[in-house]
């Protein structure tokens, strides 16, 4: 059962002073507003490819992390991801931290630490961007 999602993104200008909107077609949720800026500086309201990639690594994580505490038996009460990706202009993508913090009752520090490391490298957009350096913390809350 394989599924495509969709997104489109009109760009007007040069890279440096243009900018673009980017439109969620699959759900559509919205059109956000990218720019070099945003990209490199201060994002003043408009977002990144990087942003975009950091909601997708959060929400695919906590995702994995989930279905793996369920397959070992534990049903987590609440699961918080942070994804930062880091963009350095002329390199491109270099890496993206996950902390992670969750509420698992009955569920002991060493499993809890194994599963989420398994769910960082399992996790299918962690695959997608497997070319650059991907970090975790994950902190088990009581």
């Amino acid at each position: 059962m394989a599924a495509t999602r969709t997104a489109h993104t009109v760009w007007n200008g040069d890279l440096i002073s243009g900018s673009g909107q980017t439109t969620l077609d699959s759900s559509g949720l919205g059109t956000f507003d990218v720019t070099w800026k945003a990209r490199t500086e201060a994002a003043e309201g408009k977002t990144s490819p990087e942003e975009l990639i950091a909601a997708a690594h959060a929400s695919c994580f906590s995702m994995a992390f989930s279905h793996a505490l369920a397959g070992a038996g534990h049903a987590p009460e609440e699961i918080n991801t942070k994804a930062a990706v880091t963009f350095v202009p002329g390199t491109g993508i270099t890496g993206s931290h996950l902390t992670m913090s969750a509420k698992v009752p009955g569920i002991s520090e060493e499993e809890f630490q194994k599963i989420a490391a398994e769910a960082k490298v399992g996790c299918p957009v962690s695959g997608a961007l497997a070319s650059i350096d991907i970090t975790l913390d994950a902190t088990l809350e009581s």
